[in-house]
């Protein structure tokens, strides 16, 4: 991911002016990487170690995701929206 998508990713998930490091931002960005990477893995089947940081990866925006669910609801079902990460 080049540094203008990821500015475009914080610019449009920030909740204030100089926010980069707020659930909803680290969530979309993880999303980005985990939809690019899912993206290799449909190509290169045999590629463990890349697979290991895709789980990673998942697991981390789930820890982030219960977070934001246990501090504020309303903002939880807000980036699951707008993400369009659950159904």
């Amino acid at each position: 991911m080049d540094k203008a998508k990821k500015a475009g990713i914080i610019e449009a998930n920030r909740t204030h002016e100089t926010d980069t490091g707020s659930p909803e931002v680290q969530i979309a960005i993880l999303t980005e990487r985990i939809n690019h990477l899912t993206e290799h893995l449909r190509n290169n089947h045999n590629d463990a170690h890349s697979r290991r940081g895709l789980y990673m990866m998942v697991g981390k925006r789930r820890r982030l995701l219960s977070y934001l669910q246990k501090v504020d609801i309303e903002r939880y079902r807000a980036v699951i929206a707008k993400l369009g990460i659950r159904k």
